[in-house]
């Protein structure tokens, strides 16, 4: 064998060691959310994950867990602090199992629009306080991705309060929701995201409420036909990453991560804007009634005493969100 050709070879096999140890090398993080894998969370955490190990140069690879695999978004915030994952994507609501003050998120009808939203989560100094305090909870808020404002989906029709009445309908666990769903007179039945359909169909609940891209992908109107476009919450998705996972990342890991994370937020935004209408439309298609106009004026009024119970646990913090927010609806139309 000549020696041209046993460099060759060597070659070869040294370039195979440094492939095999570069693999080897590769930090794979688990990434757990409840959407459906047609669903626009799934989407986003998909573009995320590339980005991710695009910014790491291959260090790190997400892999991500949709449909409630890992668990639901409860125990993902709990394995998160844990480290048991390292992100999830969820309702504000749900952080407030460690941040009890980010129920105030989750007060009705303080946003109207997408864009007064974005704003308030953008640039709200008491939002911003409440997120500091992630690390200290075991996680670490990285941006707010988008879900959309919060509707309900009903066997029957419903257009204000009065249809509430007798009326059992499936939420999260958060307190600020089950205030406000009993002041518009309806009863609350908590149960895990996957567990919901199968309710509806059964008679076990009778609707339940969620933004309008996880009504769709779930297909909620297959059972509950009766859309009504309350927009009673605005809804955004905080996504974060494990403290115990944070502080293994070298600094321009973290910052690689955290653009990765930021970078996706205003697709997601925008996805979640543009589709409301398609989907809507898509469900109309398919046998569900939406009620575009129902009373919400008589909404608003059944939930005024729950500012009042809210400020009772809160204190000043609730007037603190009420100002920040009437004043991005006064420069955001």
């Amino acid at each position: 064998m000549t020696i041209k050709k046993k460099l060759t070879q060597f070659s070869f096999a040294l370039a195979g060691v440094t492939l095999a140890a570069a693999a080897h090398a590769q930090t794979v993080l688990k990434f757990s959310h409840t959407d459906q894998a047609q669903g626009a969370r799934h989407a986003a955490a998909q573009i995320f994950a590339k980005k991710v190990e695009e910014y790491t140069q291959g260090r790190y690879k997400v892999q991500v867990f949709c449909c409630s695999q890992l668990g639901n978004d409860p125990k993902n915030v709990e394995q998160l602090a844990l480290g048991g994952i390292d992100f999830t994507v969820t309702a504000t609501g749900t952080y407030a199992s460690q941040i009890p003050s980010l129920n105030l998120m989750m007060m009705p009808f303080i946003i109207n629009t997408y864009e007064q939203g974005w704003k308030f989560y953008d640039e709200s100094k008491w939002l911003k306080t409440q997120f500091d305090k992630g690390p200290a909870k075991g996680f670490r808020i990285l941006a707010t991705w988008e879900a959309g404002f919060r509707n309900m989906t009903t066997k029957d029709p419903l257009n204000g309060p009065d249809d509430a009445k007798g009326k059992k309908l499936r939420t999260f666990p958060n307190e600020m929701m089950r205030w406000q769903l009993e002041a518009m007179g309806f009863g609350i039945q908590i149960m895990p995201l996957p567990e919901v359909y199968l309710a509806i169909q059964q008679g076990a609940v009778a609707g339940q409420e969620n933004p309008i891209d996880t009504i769709a992908s779930n297909k909620f109107y297959e059972v509950a036909p009766n859309v009504t476009l309350t927009n009673h919450v605005y809804s955004p998705i905080p996504v974060a990453i494990s403290e115990k996972t944070w502080q293994r990342l070298s600094p321009a890991d973290q910052k690689a991560i955290t653009k990765a994370a930021q970078e996706v937020a205003p697709f997601q935004r925008k996805l979640i804007k543009d589709n409301d209408d398609k989907l809507l439309d898509e469900m109309t298609a398919k046998g569900a009634k939406v009620n575009r106009k129902p009373d919400i004026e008589a909404f608003r009024k059944s939930v005024e005493p729950v500012y009042a119970k809210a400020r009772e646990k809160y204190g000043a913090d609730v007037d603190t969100v009420l100002s920040e927010a009437a004043a991005v609806r006064k420069a955001v139309k």
